[in-house]
């Protein structure tokens, strides 16, 4: 269940960065700094996700955004953190409150105990009053395991903490039906069904790693929570205030009405692909049904190096996303089973085990409202496969 009192905003780097200079835009964190502290006098907790770091840090490296590789982005990460925290921290002193920084990485929000454990320290902040600031630990990650983007790390903090509303600032007013540049585009100020935008959601702005489409994805993960997202301009002025009261245009992006459970939505909502599983045709639509779960010998093709614990997507032979789910068996331990289902796992694996690599109470049915994955196509691992 949402709190009613708890808000996540998120806040890209074009706000929080002057373009030309690289340096803070003070005139806006003492905007958004003020505005959260007129909420928490209201009774409010607030957990902002900032974004900057980077492109602070390419100021002070000297390095272009636009050619940066990734050892300078962490380098980068590395210089601009404690510029960006400094502002923030003189900031909120001024307006009577201190602030904490909390890193995550992807794995921090992939792996359940370390869910927990982040969960678990921003709650003890809340209660302590602090304003936890929260970003991508850019300093270790790669491309290859990264969040990607703050739009979604936000929306996963606010599934974290179960917060009622997100607010994503941005740099034009929300949502339209095509690029606003274009003659004839319209704002979109309500939006049930984030599919029907993604296509026309593709540019990003020169300092940030996400643009509409991240937006959107964002707002359909909290969607799936209950939580309502509002995407907006951030202004100087009353840039959260304004537009909580409706004083200032936003898109919204309508909460389902009957989220699933806390559980449910940690494991659908994912942010990378440990592994997938192909599942012949008529067993899928067992799983489907909510029959079975995926069983060694229903399993057609897999992919990815996944580890014991770790959530697999389950598509059919026609492409489709069935459901996801928490595997028994690592990789090999999967493919060694799917290979040679008819033998007894104590010939193959070296010791007594089931022939089923995700239980059916591990595994959670996709609906509508979910935003399918694309199946792998690269390092598929086919069963009939000599070993």
């Amino acid at each position: 269940m949402v709190s009613e009192n708890r808000i996540v905003v998120k806040v890209g780097s074009s706000l929080l960065v002057n373009e030309e200079l690289l340096t803070p835009s003070y005139a806006f964190m003492h905007g958004l700094l003020g505005d959260i502290a007129a909420l928490r006098a209201e009774g409010k907790e607030v957990v902002l996700t900032s974004s900057g770091s980077v492109a602070l840090g390419l100021g002070l490296l000297g390095a272009d955004p636009a050619t940066a590789g990734v050892q300078e982005k962490q380098a980068a990460a590395a210089c601009g953190q404690p510029i960006l925290l400094n502002a923030y921290k003189q900031i909120a002193l001024e307006y009577g409150f201190d602030i904490a920084q909390v890193l995550i990485t992807a794995e921090d929000l992939e792996n359940r105990r370390r869910f927990l454990n982040t969960r678990n320290t921003i709650n003890r902040l809340l209660e302590r009053g602090i304003l936890p600031i929260v970003n991508e630990n850019d300093t270790v990650t790669t491309e290859e395991i990264r969040v990607g983007d703050n739009d979604r790390l936000a929306a996963k903090v606010s599934q974290m903490l179960q917060a009622s509303r997100l607010l994503i600032l941005t740099s034009i007013d929300g949502l339209y039906d095509r690029n606003p540049e274009e003659e004839g585009a319209q704002f979109v100020e309500k939006v049930n069904d984030v599919a029907e935008y993604l296509e026309v959601t593709k540019s990003t702005s020169s300092l940030g790693s996400g643009g509409m489409m991240t937006k959107m994805q964002a707002a359909n993960m909290a969607q799936n929570a209950g939580i309502t997202t509002l995407i907006a301009k951030g202004e100087v002025e009353s840039p959260i205030t304004a537009v909580l009261s409706g004083e200032r245009i936003c898109t919204e992006c309508v909460a389902e009405a009957k989220p699933a459970s806390a559980w449910a939505i940690w494991l659908t909502d994912r942010l990378q692909m440990a592994g997938s599983i192909v599942v012949k045709n008529n067993p899928a639509r067992d799983i489907r049904s909510g029959q079975i779960g995926v069983r060694a010998g229903d399993v057609a093709s897999m992919q990815g190096d996944f580890s014991k614990g770790d959530v697999l997507h389950i598509f059919d032979e026609d492409g489709n996303e069935v459901a996801r789910g928490l595997t028994n068996y690592g990789a090999q331990e999967a493919l060694i089973l799917a290979r040679h289902p008819d033998l007894p796992s104590q010939d193959t694996l070296g010791y007594t085990a089931s022939d089923v690599i995700i239980n059916q109470k591990n595994l959670i049915i996709l609906e509508e409202h979910h935003l399918n994955w694309d199946q792998p196509e690269d390092d598929v691992l086919q069963i009939e496969d000599a070993d």
